[in-house]
Order: structure tokens, then C-alpha cells, then sequence
């Protein structure tokens, strides 16, 4: 389901922004955890079962990213959605990044790393949320706060599931979306590249993250 609004609305918020503030972050992540070795030793039971929780995560990042672009791509701001992923979380996308981002953490066998980068996407993409309320509550009015009154922010709700029986998906945005996702995979032939190096002697250690 989707509302649309006749009136005049706000401008809506720059995602140019967010997206300039998380390759930073991204960027600066990967810096660090070159230089670092995980509390775990690589190779032990322990390391390879927190590496595999965190693809799993990413996993659960890239289908959900998938699935939440299908009902929102290319509709963002001319309607109000409401349907599918976006009828248990007003920010799905926003979620399962920070999904995301936890289990490039725990990828690395890091517990530290992956709270500190999940809470590091949560402020950021907490940030953008509300300056998008902002822009939805301007140009929907009344429809936008029932939505925002039944729905949470974040944390999906099953229980309020409801979709439709037909939808119109946009074929760039999935496959924009689908390209971003491959970022989130990517780090997983990265971080065993990295342990590789790091084992044969190739890249020093400076510190030991838990």
C-alpha cells in the first residue's frame, strides 16, 4: 500500500551526505582492522564460528536490502510506503545496513568491532531517519503519523506484516541496491585476505582488538 500527496512538501533530505559519512567510516574501518589482529586466534574454533554468525549477518543484509528496494526503488519520496518490509520497520533499508555492519565485525572475530561499527551505522542512519520523518511528516501530513504511530523505527515488527497483491518494482534501483550489496559480500574475501597476509608476516600488528 502507498499514499500519495498532492501538496507541497519540504526538500527532501540529501542522501549525498549519509553516503559521503559512511565511506568515510567504511574507509576508516578498514584501516584499522589491517593493523589488527582479533583477541581470538585465527584459525580456532571459536574465530571461525563468530566469522560465520557475521556472514550469515551480511547475508541477511544483502537479501534484505533486496527485498526492501522491490516495494520503495524508485518512489521514495512521491509516495508513502507502506507495504511488505516497510509495514514492520519505517527504515528496513536503514536496518538491515546496521544488520550489515555487525557482522563485518564479527567477520573479523571481533565482538568490539562489530558493536562499535553497528553503533557507529545506528547514530548515522538514526540521524537520517529523523530528518527524513521530517520530509514524509511535511508531505503527508496525517497519513505519515498514523504510519510512524503503528510502526517502529527500526526493530521490524512481524506481527504488522501486510503486503499486496501486486507491486511495480524499479529495475535501476534493484540493481543499484543490488551493486551496494556486493560491497557488504566483498568483505568477506577481504578479511580472509587480510588474515592471510597478516599470518605469513606480511602485515604488522599494532594492537589486538576483542
Amino acid at each position: 500500500m502507498a499514499y500519495r500527496s498532492l501538496k507541497s512538501a519540504p526538500k527532501a533530505f540529501d542522501q549525498h551526505k549519509r553516503l559521503i559519512v559512511v565511506q568515510v567510516a567504511a574507509v576508516t574501518a578498514i584501516v584499522l582492522l589491517l593493523f589488527a589482529k582479533p583477541f581470538l586466534s585465527e584459525g580456532s574454533s571459536g574465530h571461525e564460528l563468530m566469522e560465520t554468525a557475521g556472514f550469515g549477518f551480511v547475508l541477511v543484509c544483502f537479501l534484505g536490502r533486496l527485498w526492501s528496494i522491490l516495494y520503495v526503488g524508485g518512489r521514495k519520496n512521491d509516495e508513502l510506503v507502506v507495504s511488505g518490509p516497510f509495514s514492520m520497520s519505517r527504515n528496513p533499508l536503514y536496518f538491515f545496513s546496521i544488520i550489515g555492519a555487525v557482522g563485518i565485525g564479527l567477520m573479523f572475530g571481533s565482538v568490539l568491532a562489530a558493536a562499535m561499527l553497528g553503533l557507529a551505522s545506528f547514530l548515522v542512519f538514526r540521524f537520517t531517519a529523523g530528518r527524513e520523518a521530517e520530509f514524509l511528516s511535511g508531505k503527508f501530513g496525517a497519513a505519515y503519523t498514523a504510519y510512524a504511530e503503528r510502526t517502529p523505527r527500526f526493530w521490524p515488527n512481524p506481527m504488522l506484516y501486510r503486503d499486496e497483491d501486486h507491486w511495480v518494482f524499479s529495475t535501476s534501483a534493484l540493481k543499484s541496491t543490488f551493486r551496494d550489496g556486493l560491497y557488504f559480500l566483498a568483505f568477506f574475501p577481504l578479511i580472509e585476505a587480510v588474515e592471510h597476509f597478516r599470518m605469513i608476516g606480511m602485515l604488522p600488528t599494532l594492537f589486538t582488538i576483542y
